[in-house]
């Protein structure tokens, strides 16, 4: 998975757009933002999760998900190796981190 792969899964989400956070690309829904490209330069994607779903996640895939370090991860910031996901991963993981921070009316019509 590259980069543009991220961008293409994050922004195919209902009413996804792409901003900028301290200077690297985020993707929002609703104002809200749900996932980064902060860490791309690394290797990674990162996901917005809350931490019981980041621990899910990580207990399931740790070749692919993994906190980011600090106090960030602690609340459930979630890297994502672009190396080792795999596309339906992918989507599935930004579907969750989407549906987090989404309007409750897409929730609604998009489940």
């Amino acid at each position: 998975m590259k980069e543009a792969g991220f961008r293409r899964a994050a922004l195919a989400l209902p009413e996804a757009v792409e901003g900028s956070h301290f200077g690297h690309a985020d993707f929002r829904v609703g104002g809200k933002i749900f996932a980064t490209l902060a860490l791309v330069k690394e290797g990674y994607g990162v996901l917005l999760l809350t931490p019981e779903e980041q621990t899910g996640m990580v207990q399931d895939a740790p070749e692919v998900f993994s906190p980011v370090p600090g106090g960030w991860g602690h609340k459930g910031a979630t890297r994502v190796s672009l190396a080792n996901i795999t596309p339906d991963m992918l989507k599935d993981a930004l579907r969750t981190a989407w549906r987090r921070k989404a309007p409750k009316r897409l929730l609604r019509s998009s489940c």
